[in-house]
């Protein structure tokens, strides 16, 4: 082997071991650390973190009690670290990833953080779906919203009789953890 091949292989070894370990740290994301409400099971594992940027959607309903602020639903784009649109996020609570595949959550629990932002919470996944492209979101089991900025029902006075049926969008952003089974 002459001087130059030898270099060569050297410095393609050297080039992809530098490369193996940031493709491992994006492989495997720390659990996040949470109040003990929102931690997930064990036997589970967080496959995909999202940031998502959007509006909490709240309608001004007449209730038993008298006009209401009532969550209408949210409206984000998800983003993964590298700023690429990964999914978005709906009502239901939903999210459609890219490939669109889908996931349906409902609350488990909820703690407040911060009082000027939408509460921290942990959902389970009730159902899922594969999409024509592919079936991200098919295995979650858990969903972790944290992080959270803004997107606080406005106050109750702005919700009265002669506003009763409209709408406001509230703008928050947010971390979404996705869970899946660890033995998948």
């Amino acid at each position: 082997m002459n001087r130059l091949t030898r270099l060569l292989t050297i410095g393609l070894i050297a080039a992809t071991a530098a490369l193996v370990p940031a493709h491992l740290a994006e492989a495997r994301t720390a659990d996040p650390v949470v109040p003990s409400e929102l931690v997930v099971p064990d036997g589970n594992t967080v496959f995909r973190v999202g940031h998502a940027v959007g509006v909490q959607i709240y309608s001004c309903n007449a209730t038993p009690g008298g006009p209401a602020w009532v969550p209408a639903g949210p409206r984000a784009n998800v983003y993964g670290d590298r700023g690429k649109l990964i999914m978005t996020h709906y009502a239901g609570p939903s999210w459609r990833a890219r490939d669109g595949s889908v996931v349906v959550g409902q609350k488990q629990a909820g703690v407040t953080v911060d009082p000027t932002a939408v509460d921290w919470l942990k959902l389970s996944a009730t159902s899922t779906s594969a999409g024509s492209d592919g079936d991200l979101l098919v295995a979650t089991t858990f969903i972790q919203r944290l992080a959270t900025s803004g997107g606080v029902a406005p106050p109750v006075a702005q919700c009265t009789t002669g506003t009763t049926g409209s709408r406001v969008e509230v703008p928050y952003t947010a971390d979404y953890y996705f869970w899946r089974s660890a033995h998948e």
